[in-house]
């Protein structure tokens, strides 16, 4: 079977998936913009694709972030055109459509079947655009209607798609219940076996200590320190965790720039708002505790779960992290806000202790009670890495569902373009 994966910024999502399905015979060809020249990965033949256009910059600012989709789309569809002319006829299209790529493969190849990485359906709930009022929309009067055009890429590849993939629930039941029958819910997957407790992990500091499974060791982890994973509740909640626990390190992992929602008022980052904002609470003795390391490579990141006592996970009501799943497959003890995307890993008092997102004074009680329980820490831990692994394991759960989706993808009549 010749199959075709896109992603912008690929493997992406199909990092596991595409080399999986190369090694069961498959020809897999990815197109991207990430590289410049043809390359092979992991019996993937990489094939670039050159984005061409700008923004018009007189065009209604509702519409910037379509057009910017649009120009992805033609210039895929230009190298998709040099591929058919060169005889490559995909069986299957696996594409993540979120940045507007795939919009006209099917009128390259109608015949192809086109199955889509479903990340979200942007929702105008209050659940969504009012969740924090501390951080309202760019336009509250007007954001509802801002959230439908940016569907418009969802809603023009729901014509072409045949068939879904989503992560979780939560995620999948973001869509309209006219898409959902045609989404299957599997997990990118976590290696459980290399993400698992290790009792000699160590992990090296900026100030160049080393911290161990012995020090009492909290964590907290964005892709980058920003509202919509909670970085300000957390931080607004140090001042007093540090006060209460004098032995503590705090370790944070995450990056200055912003991955989801507004960018920060004036010139700061979000990270240095909140350092600016609780610094005069925090004692320098009590400082010198708290480290940040920015962004990690993948064995540093590891090692962080391996050695922290608390971990803390906070989220809007969005994408979960693969964090929090790899945090439980460490077998960490989890304090999490009481979210929907959370609630669907997380079960209060069994595999992570649960609280309001905005609750600071809640998540510090927690947070100080697990550290003061060992016990409790170690039954959480285990429940959570058994749950890890019965739902979410790579090679024995989620893989497998993934190429199964792809073989019932493959046999499915394919929908044509509509015009």
């Amino acid at each position: 079977m010749n199959i075709l994966v896109i992603h912008q910024n690929f493997p992406g999502q199909f990092k596991h998936l595409a080399p999986a399905l190369a090694e069961a015979g498959h020809r897999v060809v990815a197109l991207t913009c990430k590289v410049k020249e043809a390359t092979g990965w992991r019996g993937v033949e990489v094939v670039p694709y050159a984005l061409e256009g700008k923004n018009s910059p007189e065009l209604h600012p509702w519409l910037t972030d379509f057009e910017t989709k649009l120009m992805r789309g033609t210039s895929c569809l230009q190298e998709a055109a040099k591929l058919k002319a060169n005889g490559f006829e995909p069986d299957v299209i696996l594409a993540h459509p979120g940045w507007g790529e795939s919009l006209f493969l099917k009128d390259v190849w109608p015949e192809a079947r086109l199955g889509l990485y479903c990340e979200l359906y942007h929702q105008a709930t209050r659940e969504f655009v009012a969740f924090d009022p501390e951080f309202p929309g760019t336009s509250p009067s007007t954001d509802a209607m801002r959230l439908r055009l940016k569907n418009l890429n969802n809603r023009l590849h729901e014509e072409i798609m045949d068939a879904g993939i989503s992560p979780t629930r939560f995620q999948a039941d973001t869509f309209p219940a006219h898409w959902r029958e045609r989404i299957t819910v599997a997990h990118d997957g976590i290696d459980t076996a290399a993400v698992r407790p290790n009792p000699d992990a160590r992990l090296d500091l900026p100030d160049g200590s080393t911290v161990t499974r012995a020090d009492e060791v909290i964590t907290f982890i964005n892709r980058n320190l920003e509202p919509y994973r909670g970085y300000h509740i957390f931080m607004r909640a140090l001042p007093d965790i540090l006060r209460r626990r004098p032995d503590a390190r705090v370790v944070m992992i995450g990056g200055d720039e912003v991955s989801y929602g507004r960018r920060p008022p004036g010139s700061k980052s979000w990270k240095q708002i909140f350092i600016d904002e609780v610094r005069g609470q925090i004692p320098d003795a009590d400082w010198a505790r708290v480290h940040f390391l920015g962004r990690v490579p993948y064995s540093r990141f590891l090692a962080m779960m391996q050695v922290s006592r608390v971990h803390v996970y906070l989220t809007y009501p969005f994408v979960l992290s693969w964090s929090l799943i790899e945090a439980m497959a460490a077998e960490c003890a989890i304090v999490a806000s009481a979210t929907t995307p959370v609630l669907e890993v997380l079960e209060d008092g069994k595999t992570g202790v649960l609280v309001d997102f905005f609750d600071r004074a809640g998540l510090t009680e927690q947070v100080c009670a697990l550290l003061d329980d060992p016990a409790r820490r170690a039954a959480l831990g285990r429940a959570a890495r058994e749950f890890a692994i019965a739902q979410y394991d790579l090679k024995t759960v989620c893989l497998p569902r993934q190429i199964d989706w792809v073989t019932r993808l493959a046999q499915t009549t394919p929908r044509p373009p509509v015009t």
